[in-house]
């Protein structure tokens, strides 16, 4: 029944979108394109004559109004050379099409006025200057987000953002190419995303927004999100292979298959030994095809396969006296039987069409997954004799698909883009293990074995009413989530247990363009993440889907052509901070919680060559539900830093980027500290004929002895009478050299 009044309400606003009428006389029709035929979305179309703006829009198609013969018209967008129309007869007699070439991006062309999202704008100046070249600093190219590596490099990143130790995705909405990347109801913990199956070198954009206030992200998002998208088209094909430090070893082979460049695979394999006594033997393959076509001008197709394979052996999280006593070094293992091994396997079509003043934009995804992992936190806390090993498996199938619909109209002086969104996921997990081991070899103890069926469905409706100075985006979004387990242990086996919630979020967000160099922005809204099915059927918690109310104001400022400057002062509650415990199968609800802070950026281009990006996030987190000095919320980082310099000339290109991470607690009281560190790494590129360059890379360049993830627990060793809690770590990684070789043809 409540779920019936909350859709009867959430109607109106879908009507609303599909009823407003505007009416348009001097129209010019166009679609921007690449050489290969292949749509450009939000170019900025401009009449120079008439003072009269749109974007290009999903198909690369626009409508500009107000528009006559010999109007001068002005294309652009940052990385593509700008175009300047005198208009005539012909453009308006049929549609044209509007071909754009791509070229160097330069920040004294950002021009924050023509940039539908210009935060995200200046992100593309940072991957055009230093590209990512690994699957780690993929997510270091988002502005103030943190990772940290704490399993021989196989397993999913820990990612720290806005006061967030976020775990492996639990409060950040991670997609590719519209596919969702967090794992719900996962072995491993709530969220968990790995990102290791995307090609760094696929990567054409990477979109993101920091907090809650998003209609078309759902589940997961209250710190924020981040989407990639992948490349339609290859400019060249390559082969390039690395070799370095401990058994480093990578290569990668990028191939048109077609003459239009229309179609590519990729194929990506490594392996390392990295530094540890027990070597780790980690290796990875990916391979990943895509194929885009414009089947008419006002439809695009995309489809995508891959496929991701690893295996590790890992040393763990070491405890800081078995370091200090001399039993182990810094790259020993108590347990070096720890490990695992992974694999996913994805389909995703795209499809862009137009309809009338309707743009229609569907995905349709698919996966299979497979995951099992050896862990030992505790040593010998548990179980003396054989000690704490714990496996984790699971076996999924994630089906869903996704579409939104939009249109463009006016509505008295404003220029009006209606979204609505519909879409459904599904995740099917087959035997979801939780056992303690011995060995990765024998099991002693089943704790939890089961199936999970879950499921997501979902609407959501986006308005942004745009004039010259102004843009007011109000939307809402509602979720209804089905969650089934069978406890395979239970005596009843074969009796599934069920419970289904539904959950309305709104968002209010407002932006200023108080000139072409300075662009204000206030958003606010209420976002969520789910729990984990088997707790919210066995434990019949209350929490399934704990909100997030956030509030951020903030500018970008340009003060001269080559500097950009950002800020935001924000603010997020939290109904519930719940920490899923992966070696126990429980949750640990650790009551309301409150972050607030301010994130700053700078990016100033010295020259066309030479590039100076920083971003720094100041936090405080406390737990509002305990006592002054006993409400630190663990692992939150306090100040996190990072930037770089980067070159990029003719022949030689590279960066110097640096990451800084203060100390910060690592229980409630603070009275064990988390040290910060500081960390530098280099690359450089030079290009020794016009089709082959040579490169070499060094992670850690000053040798810094850091750990990189840590953590408070209570553990104990074989030889210990009774436990003790203290920081475990896992190192980071020593000076590591890496010389390449890249061939274009």
């Amino acid at each position: 029944m409540k779920l019936t009044i909350k859709i009867v309400l959430f109607l109106p606003w879908i009507f609303f979108s599909n009823t407003l009428y505007s009416y348009q006389q001097s129209i010019l029709e166009g679609r921007v394109i690449e050489k290969e035929g292949l749509p450009i979305e939000n170019v900025y179309i401009y009449n120079k004559t008439q003072n009269t703006h749109t974007h290009s829009l999903l198909n690369g198609t626009f409508k500009l109004k107000k528009t006559n013969v010999g109007d001068t018209i002005q294309i652009g967008l940052l990385g593509y050379e700008k175009r300047i129309i005198t208009l005539t007869q012909k453009h308006f007699d049929n549609p044209q099409d509007y071909f754009l070439r791509t070229k160097l991006v330069m920040l004294d062309e950002l021009v924050l006025t023509k940039e539908l999202n210009a935060i995200q704008s200046i992100t593309k100046v940072d991957v055009e200057t230093s590209p990512v070249n690994s699957s780690q600093e993929i997510l270091r190219k988002v502005p103030g987000l943190f990772i940290g590596q704490h399993a021989g490099g196989g397993k999913a990143e820990q990612i720290f953002l806005r006061g967030f130790d976020i775990d492996h995705g639990t409060d950040l909405t991670l997609s590719v190419d519209g596919m969702p990347i967090n794992m719900v109801s996962h072995a491993h913990g709530q969220g968990y995303s790995d990102l290791h199956f995307i090609i760094p070198e696929t990567i054409q954009k990477i979109n993101f927004g920091k907090g809650p206030y998003y209609a078309e992200k759902g589940d997961f998002n209250t710190a924020g999100y981040v989407e990639f998208e992948t490349k339609k088209k290859l400019d060249n094909s390559k082969i390039s292979l690395s070799i370095g430090d401990f058994n480093s070893f990578r290569t990668l082979a990028m191939v048109n298959l077609l003459k239009d460049n229309n179609a590519y695979l990729a194929f990506e394999y490594l392996e390392s030994d990295g530094p540890y006594v027990s070597p780790q033997n980690f290796n990875r393959s990916n391979i990943f095809g895509k194929y885009s076509i414009s089947t008419t001008k006002k439809d695009q197709l995309s489809l995508t396969f891959s496929y991701f394979k690893s295996r590790w052996n890992a040393s763990g999280q070491i405890p800081e006296r078995a370091v200090k006593n001399g039993s182990i070094s810094r790259f020993g293992s108590i347990d070096d039987t720890e490990g695992g091994n992974t694999s996913r396997a994805n389909i995703n079509l795209q499809y862009v069409t137009s309809l009338k003043n309707t743009i229609v934009k569907s995905n349709f995804f698919y996966t299979d997954y497979n995951f099992e992992l050896f862990s030992n936190f505790t040593f010998f806390f548990k179980d003396p004799e054989n000690g704490d090993q714990i496996k984790q498996y699971e076996n999924r199938e994630i089906l869903g698909f996704n579409t939104q619909f939009i249109n463009s109209t006016s509505l008295g002086n404003f220029d009006v883009e209606l979204t609505n969104g519909i879409g459904v996921r599904k995740d099917i997990v087959n035997n979801i293990e939780l056992s303690h081991t011995k060995n990765k070899v024998e099991r002693l103890e089943s704790i939890q074995l089961g199936n999970i069926d879950q499921s997501n469905f979902y609407l959501f409706f986006n308005s942004d009413f745009k004039s010259e100075k102004f843009t007011i985006s109000p939307s809402i979004r509602l979720d209804y989530f089905n969650f089934l387990y069978e406890d395979k242990r239970a005596p009843n086996s074969g009796t599934a247990l069920s419970n289904s919630k539904t959950i309305v979020t709104p968002h209010l967000n407002f932006l200023f363009n108080q000139n072409n160099n300075v662009q204000w922005f206030l958003k606010s809204g209420i976002g969520f993440h789910s729990n984990d099915a088997r707790l919210v059927l066995q434990q019949n918690t209350t929490n399934i889907l704990p909100k997030a109310y956030g509030l951020d104001i903030g500018n970008i400022w340009k003060p001269v052509s080559n500097l950009i400057l950002n800020t935001a002062v924000w603010y997020l509650f939290s109904e519930e901070e719940l920490v899923y415990v992966g070696d126990e199968g429980v949750i640990e609800p650790n009551g309301k919680s409150e972050r607030f802070g301010v994130d700053l950026g700078f990016r100033y281009h010295f020259s066309d060559w030479l590039y100076l990006d920083t971003d720094a996030t100041i936090t405080k987190a406390i737990n509002t539900e305990l006592d002054p000095g006993f409400n630190y919320i663990p692992l939150a980082p306090k100040l996190t830093v990072t930037g770089g310099l980067a070159i990029k000339k003719k022949k030689i290109s590279g960066s110097l980027r640096y990451r800084f991470l203060d100390d910060r607690p690592a229980n409630e009281d603070n009275s064990i500290v988390a040290r910060g560190y500081f960390v530098t790494d280099l690359n450089m590129n030079y290009k020794i004929q016009k089709n082959i360059t040579l490169g070499f890379s060094i992670e850690n360049l000053f040798n810094t002895n850091w750990k990189e993830t840590q953590f408070a627990t209570e553990s104990r060793l074989r030889n210990e009478s009774s436990s003790v809690e203290e920081i475990h770590f896992t190192p980071g990684t020593p000076f590591l050299a890496k010389a390449k070789v890249t061939y274009s043809f």
